[in-house]
Protein backbone atom coordinates (compact mmCIF):
# COMPACT_ATOMS: atom_id res chain seq x y z
CA UNK A 1 0.00 0.00 0.00
CA UNK A 2 2.85 2.34 0.74
CA UNK A 3 4.22 1.62 -2.70
CA UNK A 4 0.89 2.56 -4.29
CA UNK A 5 0.79 5.80 -2.28
CA UNK A 6 4.33 6.62 -3.40
CA UNK A 7 3.37 5.94 -7.01
CA UNK A 8 0.32 8.18 -6.71
CA UNK A 9 2.41 10.88 -5.02
CA UNK A 10 5.04 10.69 -7.79
CA UNK A 11 2.39 10.81 -10.50
CA UNK A 12 0.73 13.85 -8.88
CA UNK A 13 4.08 15.63 -8.62
CA UNK A 14 4.85 14.88 -12.28
CA UNK A 15 1.47 16.22 -13.41
CA UNK A 16 1.84 19.28 -11.19
CA UNK A 17 5.32 19.98 -12.51
CA UNK A 18 4.20 19.49 -16.13
CA UNK A 19 1.13 21.68 -15.57
CA UNK A 20 3.20 24.43 -13.96
CA UNK A 21 5.72 24.31 -16.80
CA UNK A 22 2.98 24.42 -19.44
CA UNK A 23 1.36 27.39 -17.69
CA UNK A 24 4.73 29.18 -17.43
CA UNK A 25 5.44 28.52 -21.12
CA UNK A 26 1.99 29.78 -22.09
CA UNK A 27 2.42 32.97 -20.08
CA UNK A 28 5.85 33.59 -21.61
CA UNK A 29 4.50 33.06 -25.13
CA UNK A 30 1.60 35.40 -24.39
CA UNK A 31 3.92 38.10 -23.06
CA UNK A 32 6.19 37.73 -26.08
CA UNK A 33 3.19 38.05 -28.39
CA UNK A 34 1.97 41.13 -26.50
CA UNK A 35 5.42 42.72 -26.78
CA UNK A 36 5.42 42.01 -30.52
CA UNK A 37 1.96 43.52 -30.87
CA UNK A 38 3.05 46.61 -28.92
CA UNK A 39 6.10 47.01 -31.15
CA UNK A 40 3.93 46.62 -34.26
CA UNK A 41 1.43 49.15 -32.92
CA UNK A 42 4.18 51.65 -32.18
CA UNK A 43 5.62 51.26 -35.68
CA UNK A 44 2.13 51.59 -37.18
CA UNK A 45 1.52 54.78 -35.21
CA UNK A 46 4.88 56.18 -36.31
CA UNK A 47 3.99 55.38 -39.93
CA UNK A 48 0.62 57.10 -39.54
CA UNK A 49 2.30 60.19 -38.07
CA UNK A 50 4.82 60.25 -40.92
CA UNK A 51 1.98 59.89 -43.41
CA UNK A 52 -0.05 62.72 -41.87
CA UNK A 53 3.09 64.89 -41.76
CA UNK A 54 3.65 64.30 -45.48
CA UNK A 55 0.00 65.13 -46.19
CA UNK A 56 0.21 68.32 -44.14
CA UNK A 57 3.37 69.34 -45.98
CA UNK A 58 1.60 68.78 -49.31
CA UNK A 59 -1.44 70.75 -48.15
CA UNK A 60 0.82 73.58 -47.02
CA UNK A 61 2.57 73.66 -50.39
CA UNK A 62 -0.76 73.56 -52.20
CA UNK A 63 -2.11 76.38 -50.03
CA UNK A 64 0.94 78.53 -50.64
CA UNK A 65 0.63 77.99 -54.39
CA UNK A 66 -3.07 78.84 -54.30
CA UNK A 67 -2.41 82.07 -52.41
CA UNK A 68 0.37 83.06 -54.82
CA UNK A 69 -1.85 82.30 -57.81
CA UNK A 70 -4.76 84.26 -56.34
CA UNK A 71 -2.53 87.26 -55.72
CA UNK A 72 -1.13 87.12 -59.25
CA UNK A 73 -4.62 86.66 -60.69
CA UNK A 74 -5.93 89.73 -58.86
CA UNK A 75 -2.94 91.77 -60.01
CA UNK A 76 -3.44 90.63 -63.60
CA UNK A 77 -7.15 91.43 -63.43
CA UNK A 78 -6.47 94.93 -62.09
CA UNK A 79 -3.88 95.46 -64.80
CA UNK A 80 -6.32 94.27 -67.47
CA UNK A 81 -9.02 96.56 -66.12
CA UNK A 82 -6.64 99.51 -66.30
CA UNK A 83 -5.77 98.59 -69.87
CA UNK A 84 -9.46 98.35 -70.77
CA UNK A 85 -10.17 101.79 -69.36
CA UNK A 86 -7.44 103.23 -71.58
CA UNK A 87 -8.81 101.64 -74.76
CA UNK A 88 -9.86 104.10 -77.44
CA UNK A 89 -12.05 101.88 -79.62
CA UNK A 90 -14.42 98.96 -79.19
CA UNK A 91 -12.08 96.85 -81.30
CA UNK A 92 -9.23 97.60 -78.89
CA UNK A 93 -11.46 96.68 -75.90
CA UNK A 94 -12.37 93.36 -77.53
CA UNK A 95 -8.71 92.60 -78.31
CA UNK A 96 -7.58 93.49 -74.78
CA UNK A 97 -10.41 91.47 -73.23
CA UNK A 98 -9.65 88.48 -75.48
CA UNK A 99 -5.91 88.64 -74.68
CA UNK A 100 -6.64 88.87 -70.95
CA UNK A 101 -9.13 85.98 -71.06
CA UNK A 102 -6.66 83.82 -72.98
CA UNK A 103 -3.86 84.68 -70.57
CA UNK A 104 -6.09 84.06 -67.54
CA UNK A 105 -7.19 80.66 -68.87
CA UNK A 106 -3.62 79.61 -69.68
CA UNK A 107 -2.50 80.72 -66.22
CA UNK A 108 -5.35 78.82 -64.60
CA UNK A 109 -4.55 75.63 -66.52
CA UNK A 110 -0.86 75.93 -65.66
CA UNK A 111 -1.76 76.41 -62.02
CA UNK A 112 -4.05 73.37 -62.05
CA UNK A 113 -1.22 71.30 -63.57
CA UNK A 114 1.12 72.44 -60.81
CA UNK A 115 -1.52 71.68 -58.20
CA UNK A 116 -2.15 68.19 -59.55
CA UNK A 117 1.63 67.54 -59.52
CA UNK A 118 1.78 68.62 -55.87
CA UNK A 119 -1.19 66.41 -54.99
CA UNK A 120 0.34 63.43 -56.80
CA UNK A 121 3.70 63.94 -55.08
CA UNK A 122 1.99 64.34 -51.70
CA UNK A 123 -0.02 61.16 -52.19
CA UNK A 124 3.15 59.30 -53.11
CA UNK A 125 4.97 60.66 -50.05
CA UNK A 126 2.16 59.91 -47.64
CA UNK A 127 1.71 56.35 -48.90
CA UNK A 128 5.38 55.35 -48.45
CA UNK A 129 5.26 54.84 -44.64
CA UNK A 130 1.87 53.12 -44.85
CA UNK A 131 3.02 50.78 -47.61
CA UNK A 132 6.12 49.96 -45.59
CA UNK A 133 4.01 48.95 -42.60
CA UNK A 134 1.60 46.90 -44.71
CA UNK A 135 4.53 45.09 -46.31
CA UNK A 136 6.10 44.41 -42.91
CA UNK A 137 2.80 43.08 -41.56
CA UNK A 138 2.28 40.80 -44.55
CA UNK A 139 5.83 39.49 -44.21
CA UNK A 140 5.25 38.85 -40.49
CA UNK A 141 2.07 36.87 -41.21
CA UNK A 142 3.78 34.90 -43.97
CA UNK A 143 6.68 34.07 -41.65
CA UNK A 144 4.22 32.64 -39.12
CA UNK A 145 2.66 30.32 -41.71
Amino acid sequence: MAKAADTIQTTIEQYTTAGNQAFKDGVEKSLTALNDINAQSKQNLEAAVASVTAAAKGAETLGAQAIAYSKKSVEDTVSAAKSLTGAKTVQEVVELQTAWAKSAMEGYLAEMNKASEVVAASMKDLMVPLNTRVTATIEKFQAVR
